[in-house]
């Protein structure tokens, strides 16, 4: 089968990342403009996969029209090496070109996801994937039911066979968990249905689903959207933090029993895939792929109960700062400095990343500097457009990056996060074979947490300005509390709902709810009012429907402190090592990649690290307080 990781996008920190309204579509005016208001300049430029949507159609037929042939090599792979590299080849170039018409469909789509036209062509992708699936669900267990001196010779005798060398040890790795060439088709072909669940909620949540409108800071009455909640939750007036607090997860709740259906679908369907291969877990399913262990997941769960009482104590700071009787859950977000604003331009937000990531080198300065210039990124919020950002890295194009800039900080650190995905994509695709040019999702968010880390070390050195200092530390105290603390709820959470559905369980909303409201008690600690609203908070975060995704949140920036700091103190040493990292893709298992970089997660040391950092960060704030 193709993987996925070959064919469906990195759709990296949608809802961890969630942005603000566009410039011209702030919460100020009142107004979201529609995608033909947008400037060409801050719109990415498609037209680079294909000029046109016959281009497109052309390139569907192609994939479309190799089928037959590739199901032609069935029960062939074993009579010659020269059989084996025709077939992987030819299935390697209908990857590529599944992942162009994938990404050039669903893109359009992300620009207004009420487009009829991209919303079926992206579900035509999607059904020729599940074709595609099926046609080569033979190679595996071919492969695998081969002698193993067999394919050792073929490998000795065929040198095109050596770009494939860590997919034959990683599928061999594997074997007992690949089925009958029957077994291995029928799930291809039941591959589009077990997308219904996750194809639901994007729709509903991003489609269908209508906010009402609340009162502004001024008094002005204005839409709610996904995109400007950040900005309203992050208001220094209480009162609008609040009502959008409500009125978001009221509307979410008026949906809850549907939110809960499509989410246990997902979790019964990875938990029949997982059974059906003859895992242990669910848990186990994810994570053999890539050869991480069942104990760094719990290991970092361990880690971070051990180190709750810093988050407990940052709540309870906050709660003082803000001179307040109870803390809610909707004053967790908004600055402690309620007076210090950064009013940044898009174009003065590039100026800053580039400046931030200085420690890189030049090399990689060089090739952020075109990329922002060359139509990668995708601005401003528009009618319809996906909330969140991600990047997108096309084998044969380039990467590709969707904003929803609003001119605040953490539109600049979500920048520099995107683009520390893009060019992690650049430097693989670019240097990787399409077989190993897909990282995995375990070193995912490293060299994007990198560039973040980078950018804010740089801003705490530049700014003389007590109250920016505090807000900027804020901001580090807040990235942590997100993705460390927050994202390890979230992994906690989905390890909660599989142990129980593989247990025989009914996810119901009431269970779901339950489960969220106990999680934030403890993690938030006694100063925290867990409000009764935010109970089906879990409804609205999509990377539940990828099992086990969100840890890896974690690790990665666990894994990004250890290398930002290497970098800094070391100079070119790092670097190279660094761009080395960038460039190895998926040509080895994560942790060895990590380890060659000069980080092992496969120790809690590096989230041990991290924490002491929060709290070495916290104790600082605390005495910039006191002054």
């Amino acid at each position: 089968m193709l993987t996925m990781s070959q064919i469906v996008p990195f759709l990296l920190g949608t809802m961890l990342f969630s942005c603000p309204p566009a410039e011209g579509a702030s919460a100020e005016s009142g107004h979201l403009p529609n995608r033909d208001e947008i400037p060409q300049q801050y719109k990415w430029s498609l037209d680079h996969i294909f000029a046109l949507d016959e281009e497109w159609q052309a390139a569907y037929n192609k994939v479309k029209n190799s089928l037959p042939a590739l199901a032609k090599m069935k029960d062939t792979l074993s009579a010659s090496p020269q059989n084996l590299l025709t077939c992987l080849k030819t299935r390697n170039e209908a990857g590529i070109v599944c992942g162009q018409i994938y990404a050039y469909a669903r893109m359009h789509r992300d620009e207004n996801s009420a487009n009829t036209k991209y919303q079926a062509m992206t579900g035509r992708v999607e059904a020729l994937l599940s074709e595609v699936g099926a046609a080569t669900a033979y190679i595996e267990p071919e492969i695998t039911a081969m002698p193993e001196e067999t394919l050792r010779q073929f490998r000795q005798d065929e040198p095109g066979l050596k770009e494939f060398e860590f997919y034959f040890e990683n599928l061999l790795r594997q074997k007992k968990h690949v089925l009958s060439p029957q077994e291995e088709e029928l799930l291809s072909r039941v591959a589009e249905v077990t997308q219904a669940s996750e194809n639901t909620f994007n729709m509903l949540a991003h489609a269908d689903i209508k906010f009402p409108k609340i009162t502004d800071e001024n008094g002005r009455e204005v839409q709610l959207s996904e995109g400007r909640y950040r900005t309203f939750i992050m208001s220094d007036n209480r009162d609008v933090r609040r009502q959008s607090f409500e009125a978001l997860f009221n509307t979410y709740n008026q949906y809850r029993n549907t939110f809960a259906s499509t989410l246990a679908g997902s979790v019964k369907n990875n938990v029949f895939l997982s059974k059906t291969r003859k895992y242990d877990s669910t848990l186990a399913s994810a994570l053999e792929s890539d050869n991480v262990p069942d104990k760094v997941y719990t290991n970092l769960i361990n880690t971070v109960h051990k180190n709750l009482g810093p988050l407990h104590r940052y709540v309870e700071l906050k709660k003082k700062a803000l001179k307040i009787d109870e803390m809610h859950m909707y004053d967790l977000y908004v600055p402690l400095v309620s007076d210090v604003k950064f009013d940044i331009p898009y174009e003065k937000g590039c100026e800053l990343v580039l400046e931030g990531l200085e420690p890189l080198g030049p090399e990689y300065l060089d090739v952020l500097k075109k990329s922002l210039d060359a139509g990668w990124v995708d601005v401003y919020e528009n009618q319809g457009k996906q909330t969140g950002a991600y990047a997108w890295g096309i084998y044969g194009v380039h990467p590709f990056v969707l904003l929803n800039y609003n001119d605040r900080y953490d539109d600049v650190s979500t920048l520099a996060h995107e683009m520390g995905h893009a060019l992690h994509s650049y430097y693989s695709q670019k240097t990787q074979p399409y077989t190993t040019a897909s990282y995995t999702t375990f070193t995912a968010e490293v060299a994007s947490t990198t560039n973040e880390i980078l950018l804010l070390d740089y801003m705490l050195k530049k700014t003389t300005d007590k109250r920016q200092r505090l807000y900027l530390i804020n901001q580090y105290l807040e990235a942590v509390r997100g993705t460390v603390y927050r994202q390890t709820m979230f992994a906690e959470y989905e390890k909660l709902l599989y142990e129980k559905s593989e247990a025989g369980e009914t996810l119901t909303a009431d269970l779901l709810d339950e489960l969220w409201r106990d999680l934030n008690e403890k993690y938030y600690g006694p100063s925290m009012v867990v409000d009764k609203e935010v109970q089906v908070e879990w409804a609205r975060i999509p990377h539940f429907y990828s099992s086990f995704y969100v840890y890896q949140y974690v690790t990665g920036y666990s894994a990004a402190t250890a290398l930002a700091q290497q970098i800094q103190q070391e100079g070119q040493p790092a670097q190279e090592r660094y761009i080395g990292f960038l460039k190895s893709g998926g040509s080895d298992y994560s942790l060895n990649i990590l380890k060659k970089a000069g980080v092992d997660m496969s120790l809690p040391d590096p989230i041990e690290i991290t924490l002491k950092k929060f709290a070495s960060r916290l104790d600082e704030l605390e005495k910039l307080l006191a002054e």
